[in-house]
């Protein structure tokens, strides 16, 4: 009677002596009941699979002899596995959070041959790595996220199923010091990653936030894209719009009182009969732009500050700008017909070749600015010399 020692998944304790008779289902059966285990499949002490109970021609193993040359150098000491058999010495098993995994050492330290895997098992137990009661190594990682890790070491694709977090995925690349797959990772994070919205805001949107805002609480509007939209006619008042995008966009007739358009860019606006009292426009870029008939008059006393504001070829033809603040603005081909600038600070203002005529510059302060070819024709009050270059 031939008999064989069985053991499970490859380990060389808890053999069991069997008797080999009938059909290989039949020793399959006997080696479940045996074992406790399920058994499916048989190999051979080098990881062969044994297919045919007829290629088992050992007679009889002695439990001790389970590891030594059998049947003149035929090593065919038989081990059954358990679910999945592998029992080649490359294969191991991880618990990977509770989870068990089957791979091969070789698909541990091929792939990635300087990460952590590969260090842990490169060579047997140097790193003294923990393992469970039946043998598997112990890790304490997730195991949903560690699955793409693995299944790309055996094939070399990056595959991630639906509703698994490519984040998580990536956090777990890092640790196990996978960095070509991190960087992998970091590509496909990206590439998911909406694309940024820099289209305007339209009006019908604007007004929805208007209409949710109290009348004198500082909307914040900083840096927003509101570029060739239609503003006309609406309450801005006390809006912060520093650094916004407001170019070729449609203000004219809006109330604009005590709003913040710092360093805004309002190149091309319209803004013609716009309420600006109070306004801040410090280096703002309104080249350009249209203010006929604006009113930066406060009659409480607060000025509208365009000190730096670029203002180029802009026309502010018939605006009210008492006291207005326009110190090293730049006024260069600008038309001021007909506006009222009194006691205005225009110091170091740049002047070339600007129409001023018909405008009160009564108490205007000009010293040190440019006039060069400026216009001051039909002016209502005289410009005296105290005002202008010394």
């Amino acid at each position: 009677m031939r008999r064989v020692t069985l053991f499970v998944n490859g380990t060389p304790k808890n053999g069991k002596v069997v008797a080999v008779y009938g059909t290989l289902p039949d020793l399959l059966s006997v080696a479940s009941s045996k074992l406790g285990i399920k058994a499916c499949c048989l190999y051979n002490g080098r990881g062969g699979l044994i297919d045919d109970i007829a290629l088992i021609r050992v007679h009889y193993v002695s439990i001790h002899l389970s590891y030594v040359n059998l049947a003149a150098g035929l090593q065919n000491e038989v081990k059954v596995t358990s679910e999945r058999l592998g029992v080649h010495t490359d294969w191991l098993t991880l618990n990977i959070g509770g989870r068990l995994f089957t791979t091969t050492r070789s698909t541990l330290v091929s792939k990635e041959p300087d990460s952590m895997l590969a260090h842990m098992f490169r060579e047997k137990d140097v790193w003294g790595n923990k393992q469970d009661e039946h043998g598997a190594y112990l890790i304490d990682r997730s195991p949903e996220y560690f699955e793409p890790i693995l299944n790309y070491l055996r094939h070399g694709q990056l595959i991630i199923n639906e509703g698994i977090n490519v984040r998580g995925v990536l956090e777990e690349a890092r640790f196990f010091g996978i960095e070509k797959l991190a960087e992998q990772l970091e590509v496909t994070i990206k590439n998911l990653q909406p694309p940024e919205d820099h289209s305007p805001i339209s009006r019908k949107e604007f007004v929805r936030f208007l209409m949710a805002t109290p009348t004198k609480s500082e909307l914040r509007c900083q840096g927003l894209n509101f570029s060739g939209g239609d503003l006309s006619r609406l309450d801005l008042r006390y809006i912060n719009f520093k650094m916004a995008n407001l170019s070729r966009c449609n203000l004219s007739h809006a109330n604009l009182c005590c709003s913040n358009l710092e360093r805004a860019d309002l190149s091309g606006a319209i803004l013609d009969g716009a309420n600006l009292q109070g306004v801040k426009m410090l280096c703002s870029n309104a080249e350009g732009a249209s203010l006929k008939g604006c009113n930066f008059e406060d009659p409480s006393g607060l000025k509208a500050n365009l000190e730096g504001a670029n203002l180029k070829g802009v026309d502010m033809e018939g605006s009210q700008m008492t006291g207005i603040n326009l110190r090293v603005a730049t006024l260069k081909n600008a038309k001021l017909k007909n506006c009222n600038l009194r006691g205005a600070t225009l110091a170091g203002t740049d002047l070339e070749n600007c129409d001023l005529s018909g405008c009160d510059l009564q108490e205007a302060n000009l010293r040190g600015s440019n006039v060069k070819g400026a216009i001051f024709e039909e002016m209502l009050t005289p410009l005296h010399m105290s005002q202008s270059v010394r």
